[in-house]
């Protein structure tokens, strides 16, 4: 006697799950759902600086670049082609190029600074990034940001002074100021960002910062060139696949999410990068780091709680304005 098939049970159970997470998404506040792309996006870019910082003891940092950018570029083919003309058509080439430019300039000094500096360093001083991104938010696209946003920018950076304990001593070296100038970078290429993904594909926005921002760094990575053994070659690969899903994780954050709103989700990354320094290169950290890591996750945690509530309230239409 035939045994009656499961797939028809399996495949209904399937797409019953997936209607009911697709309907607690949409309940979600947009600036909601922007925090979870950016907790996506945090912790591939911690993945990301990992890598390079691996790949940095061999390799010239814009030969990293440029391969990074190549095999980006071929991740996203397919689906260039599968909506060419359209996927390459932009409504905002202004913003584009000086994005690009932006985030040249802000890859070449935040990778330098992740190969020379400790991993948690280069990471505590990449969040300066969050300041010029509030700050940006404010002058450039009008945002309204109340005490509470304010507040948890501000004990989130609270919990990065914990663990930088400036004033102890310590010398600013030049991959350090190459490390804030590079969070300055980042921080306009987000307000520009922000400004795109309201015009453009995200399939657009990322093909021609690969695109563009590769050549851009051909000249230099030939220049330096390395020759390459399998294990480079399989990292960077890693690399790129990793980049770009923190791209695009990115890109869909600034979508939804106020620029300001998600900022402060920035300092997770610290914890990511704790772990790894622990068990990829050995290095434990202080107890101020786990003081203040306890603190950047508070006044995330604390952001997506009041994101979430507000969310609510705007659905049922008793939210206040400009308060959150």
């Amino acid at each position: 006697m035939p045994v009656p098939s499961a797939e028809p049970e399996d495949s209904s159970s399937s797409a019953a799950l997936k209607t009911r997470f697709s309907e607690k998404w949409q309940s979600l506040s947009n600036n909601t759902r922007g925090i979870c792309w950016a907790l996506l996006a945090t912790f591939l870019m911690a993945v990301m600086s990992t890598i390079i910082k691996l790949l940095g003891d061999r390799l010239h940092v814009t030969q990293i670049l440029m391969l990074r950018q190549l095999f980006m570029l071929a991740i996203s083919a397919p689906i260039i082609i599968r909506g060419f003309p359209g996927s390459l058509k932009t409504q905002a080439p202004l913003l584009h190029l000086g994005r690009i430019l932006l985030a040249s300039s802000a890859m070449y000094l935040g990778f330098t600074a992740v190969i020379h500096l400790p991993l948690a360093e280069s990471t505590v001083i990449g969040f300066a990034r969050t300041f010029f991104i509030t700050i940006f938010a404010v002058f450039l696209l009008k945002e309204v940001i109340g005490i509470h946003r304010i507040s948890a920018t501000a004990l989130g950076f609270i919990g990065v002074m914990v663990i930088a304990q400036p004033g102890s001593g310590a010398e600013m070296s030049i991959y350090s100021l190459m490390a804030i100038l590079a969070s300055a970078c980042a921080a306009l290429v987000g307000i520009i960002l922000r400004k795109v993904t309201q015009v453009d594909k995200p399939i657009t926005i990322l093909t021609f910062q690969a695109t563009f921002v590769g050549l851009i760094m051909a000249p230099f990575g030939l220049y330096y060139w390395v020759s390459i053994d399998l294990n480079d070659a399989t990292m960077l690969l890693l690399l790129a696949g990793v980049s770009w899903g923190a791209q695009m994780s990115n890109i869909q954050a600034l979508k939804f999410g106020e620029a300001s709103a998600i900022a402060p989700f920035d300092y997770i990354r610290l914890v990511y990068a704790v772990i790894i320094s622990v068990v990829i290169f050995g290095v434990w950290p202080l107890w101020t780091t786990y003081l203040g890591g306890v603190i950047i996750v508070a006044a995330s945690l604390y952001t997506l709680h009041r994101e979430t509530v507000l969310g609510k309230k705007v659905a049922t239409g008793t939210a206040p304005s400009k308060t959150h």
